[in-house]
């Protein structure tokens, strides 16, 4: 992995490779492609490859749709469910106009111009992920038929676990294409699952995310199974959650990451439409075991973000685990805002307020009332957002309206 334009061309050249997919994604984080042939690349890397963008949601309709993708080398994988003779590769692109002016809707570059913020602060960001995912039965047209893979519970093994497989294969499928997972099990949900991508820099981390629900729907289907990413599949099953990790290096003993958790809790009201940008999110927010209080805690998982037991007694190995966004939601938006929000509580030195160690599940009215809450539905989500000058700052007036256009209408 990690190679450069002339290693990329000889690489397509020496290794049988027919289809070059260039991928990116809408504004909501689903991913998308063109496949050129390899007589295409060297202009794809000099010039772009041009795009009828118009019919995507979020960039713009037919006023802009022409658009140019700019495949990234270091990208470059091998889809590993394609021949091994004429290969299929991938790499991820950037988006702009013909002119070379940068494209609102590309979040892919919202996140590396945080990531250059950060650098130019003298901070390095780290992020990793837990996503969960549900695993249903399909029917004669391919479709979800609602219906569990399985009835096994949280952690739970084979017979009752009907997953292993298909989580070994998808597993293998990510290693290939340069990928880490740390951990896989079943989730809490019938026929749900988890898997844990290890931490990298934020914009590989972003990538790794849009790969894995990428190999987690192919592997599904190859099963005769469909993947279901929505915050809440079913009104009587927990919901899927997107646990973020985020870390600092150079973290002088533990100084730095308290200011970035402080942050993310100040603007999170503010962010919450691009981490959950559903109704469907705040079914999931709502019920049970969902963290939907402004709370920080090392001690249990009812809170909005945890810091989890370290791991070694390197302080640079510590993290914060932001645990409400869903995952449908789109990485590169969701890391960049809370770099940038990581950013504003170290430049302003904001201070943690006291943890919760106490369970939110069952605490009674009189102890909630002290912490302030989420968004309560998608309506009141984009109404803090519109009214955020921090929102103002860093997401274009284009893609926040996109993102409010979700809200229903009564």
């Amino acid at each position: 992995m990690g190679y450069t334009v002339e290693e990329t061309l000889q690489y397509v050249m020496e290794e049988d490779v027919k289809f070059i997919r260039l991928a990116f994604v809408d504004i909501f984080g689903r991913q998308k492609n063109i496949s050129i042939m390899p007589n295409e690349l060297p202009h794809a890397f000099k010039r772009g490859i041009a795009v009828d963008a118009s019919a995507i949601e979020g960039f713009g309709g037919v006023v802009h749709s022409d658009l140019l993708l700019h495949p990234d080398p270091s990208t470059l994988a091998v889809l590993p469910w394609r021949p091994e003779h004429g290969k299929v590769v991938r790499m991820f692109c950037t988006v702009t106009h013909p002119d070379g002016k940068p494209f609102y809707g590309d979040t892919r570059s919202f996140l590396i111009n945080a990531v250059k913020a950060a650098e130019k602060e003298g901070y390095s960001f780290r992020m990793s992920s837990e996503s969960e995912f549900y695993l249903f039965g399909m029917d004669e047209q391919s479709k979800s038929t609602g219906i569990p893979y399985d009835d096994a519970g949280y952690m739970d093994i084979s017979p009752l676990d009907r997953g292993e497989n298909v989580r070994r294969e998808i597993c293998l499928y990510l290693e290939n294409m340069g990928v880490v997972t740390k951990g896989s099990y079943h989730a809490e949900g019938p026929g749900q699952n988890d898997i844990d991508l290890t931490s990298s820099s934020p914009l590989k981390a972003a990538d790794d995310v849009v790969t894995f629900r990428s190999v987690v729907s192919t592997v599904a289907l190859r099963n005769g199974l469909v993947a279901d990413f929505s915050p809440k599949p079913t009104k009587s099953c927990p919901g899927n959650g997107f646990h973020v990790g985020v870390s600092v290096e150079k973290n002088e003993m533990g100084k730095l990451l308290p200011k970035i958790i402080a942050g993310i809790l100040n603007r999170i009201g503010d962010i919450t439409l691009f981490t959950n940008c559903s109704p469907e999110s705040y079914l999931r927010l709502g019920a049970n075991k969902a963290p939907k209080y402004i709370t920080w805690s090392s001690e249990n998982r009812s809170q909005l973000i945890r810091i989890p037991a370290p791991i070694s007694d390197d302080p640079d190995q510590s993290l914060a685990e932001l645990r409400s966004p869903d995952s449908l939601s789109n990485p590169y938006l969701v890391f960049g805002l809370m770099i940038y929000a990581g950013l504003e509580g170290l430049k302003t030195g904001a201070e943690l307020p006291l943890p919760a160690d106490i369970d939110l599940y069952s605490a009674d009215e009189s102890v909630l009332k002290n912490y302030r809450a989420l968004p309560r539905d998608l309506d009141e989500a984009a109404r803090a957002a519109k009214n955020s000058g921090f929102i103002s700052e860093y997401v274009p007036g284009e893609l926040l309206e996109s993102y409010c256009k979700r809200v229903p209408k009564d």
